[in-house]
């Protein structure tokens, strides 16, 4: 058995967004704003997957502003799936007053009570 060298160890890292302050809010963890899913499965999905995830948590992957913050926000439907990501979470109680189609963005639909 051989011994791993210090680039082996530094290739094995893998990147993620996890701050340890984690608590399950409904499905979404307050800390990463990743869902249990995405948590669970990051191990398996490839750098590709979890830099698409990432990119999404920065902000850099967008559809739509958020209308309650103003912030950047991601909807998978709007991205061409079936299914968005927040369909995971256990439902919330949103009030939208101005465009009732457009998805909160992790930050603010996290604030909102689980219904």
């Amino acid at each position: 058995m051989s011994c791993m060298g210090f680039k082996d160890i530094e290739r094995s890292k893998m990147k993620s967004p996890c701050r340890a302050a984690c608590k399950n809010e409904g499905g979404i963890c307050s800390g990463c704003k990743r869902t249990m899913k995405e948590i669970l499965e990051w191990r398996d999905l490839g750098e590709d997957g979890r830099e698409k995830i990432m990119g999404v948590l920065s902000g850099e992957i967008t559809t739509h502003l958020c209308p309650e913050c103003g912030g950047s926000a991601q909807c998978d439907i709007a991205m061409g799936k079936a299914t968005c990501w927040c369909f995971e979470l256990e439902p919330r109680s949103v009030n939208l007053t101005s465009d009732t189609s457009t998805c909160l963005c992790r930050h603010c639909l996290v604030k909102k009570p689980v219904s």
